[in-house]
């Protein structure tokens, strides 16, 4: 079962979107709930919102915002993995399946069912949200959403060959003669690009 699941994404990556929601714990113990989508091929990751109260509403309208935002870049894709999260109901499969894009769900307690999602939680956790203090929902949201920029602008990916989710495949990077270093991420990730 695994290795044909391993088979079908690999076959499948450049139409298929993942999604899943992780916790952040605030300095006053709240408990907030991030859901985000990524666009497997590339990586590239949409943080769609941030909540201490999700429910299957607001999820819904999350998932009408990502299709809003990717315009006619939607119909590009064919399939959205998910987990069994009862927030993910027949309303927001139908918002997806309005674009032409399958809602597939994974078998019960099998997170490396959706690999990819489940590796940028870790690297979310390990890279950001573990490292600092968050101090409310819109707080949080800043957060995530400048980590995800980060991620998606630069962060290379070892499923994309060491790439960052913008960087051509067919494009050898020449080396720079002179490097600049931006801090992200409230100062927890440094960024590295060439000087113009």
């Amino acid at each position: 079962m695994r290795s044909e699941w391993t088979t079908f994404l690999k076959a499948q990556a450049h139409g298929t979107l993942a999604t899943d929601y992780f916790h952040v714990d605030t300095v006053g113990l709240q408990r907030l709930y991030a859901l985000f989508v990524m666009e497997v091929r590339t990586r590239t990751i949409h943080i769609l919102g941030v909540t201490a109260h999700p429910t299957a509403a607001w999820a819904t309208q999350q998932a009408r915002q990502l299709l809003w935002q990717l315009r006619h870049r939607a119909s590009g894709f064919t399939h959205l993995i998910r987990d069994r999260d009862t927030k993910f109901t027949a309303a927001f499969a139908a918002v997806f399946a309005s674009e032409g894009i399958n809602v597939t769900k994974i078998p019960p307690r099998s997170p490396n069912c959706n690999p990819h999602a489940e590796r940028f939680v870790r690297s979310a956790r390990e890279e950001c949200t573990d490292r600092l203090l968050i101090f409310d929902r819109g707080h949080a949201e800043k957060v995530l959403k400048d980590y995800a920029r980060h991620f998606n602008r630069h962060r290379p990916h070892q499923g994309r060959g060491q790439l960052a989710p913008p960087d051509d495949t067919n494009v050898i990077p020449l080396s720079a003669a002179r490097i600049e270093r931006r801090q992200a991420v409230a100062g927890l990730i440094n960024e590295y690009h060439r000087a113009d």
